[in-house]
């Protein structure tokens, strides 16, 4: 049986969201965003509707930090991202559940989340 760890984040648009991570998979052949790494997420703001949340990793974002940067970002670091282009979706879109299902993380915004948390 697999244990989700439920967690909490506050969004600056007022919607306090309960999410948890669900895993992640190439995204599907056919897909606006492939190739890329597919996050998925469960999220919810009124604890009745829940709905799957995606943050799609491009590889070309990685390539170019680790060009940049002179190392891979590992596991870790990679999901640190993804978790931190969630939450900045939860800060910005105030319609998640029409307008923010599907979140990109780019190379530009991948190295400015990462910088935010001191991870050079």
């Amino acid at each position: 049986m697999t244990t989700r760890h439920l967690k909490t984040y506050t969004g600056q648009t007022g919607y306090v969201y309960q999410y948890y991570f669900v895993g992640k998979r190439a995204a599907l052949e056919g897909d606006p965003e492939a190739p890329s790494t597919e996050y998925v997420f469960d999220v919810t703001s009124d604890r009745k509707t829940t709905f799957a949340v995606s943050v799609f990793l491009q590889p070309r974002a990685l390539e170019e930090w680790a060009a940049t940067r002179g190392r891979s970002l590992s596991e870790p670091e990679q999901y640190a991202a993804v978790k931190l282009r969630l939450m900045q979706a939860f800060d910005e879109i105030p319609n998640m559940l029409h307008e923010g299902r599907r979140l990109r993380l780019d190379t530009e915004m991948l190295l400015a989340l990462l910088e935010s948390i001191g991870v050079d």
